[in-house]
């Protein structure tokens, strides 16, 4: 049992250093996730500011953290497609603009979470 603990807690210390690794290296290069990260506390500094529901509170706070998560994904596969298709390709361009779409998505739902919170 002690050793079934041990290397799940070895697997779990490897997942966050991963993670990290991954979050840091799209953070070196890629100036919307730091536009985002900015975005995102000053949403949250609002958020933990205003006289919010807890509801309310962790809606602002979970779709603030979704946003950066799809910017991740977003940087992932343009990566990938990039790697695969150095060329034009209408199918690597499909899959770009997707993954920002996919962004876009997630920052209209903070958007719309703000305006109903805020205008009741």
């Amino acid at each position: 049992m002690r050793d079934m603990l041990r290397g799940e807690a070895r697997r779990l210390a490897n997942t966050v250093i991963w993670s990290w690794q991954g979050f840091r290296a799209a953070w070196a290069t890629e100036k919307t996730l730091r536009q985002w990260t900015l975005a995102n506390l000053i949403s949250a500094a609002l958020a933990c500011t205003l006289d919010l529901t807890p509801g309310e509170r962790a809606l602002i706070l979970a779709l603030g953290l979704l946003i950066l998560a799809a910017e991740l994904i977003n940087t992932a596969v343009e990566e990938v497609v990039d790697m695969v298709s150095p060329g034009p390709d209408p199918r690597a361009k499909k899959a770009k603009d997707c993954g920002s779409a996919c962004v876009a998505l997630a920052a209209i739902a903070a958007g719309v979470a703000w305006g109903v919170v805020l205008l009741g």
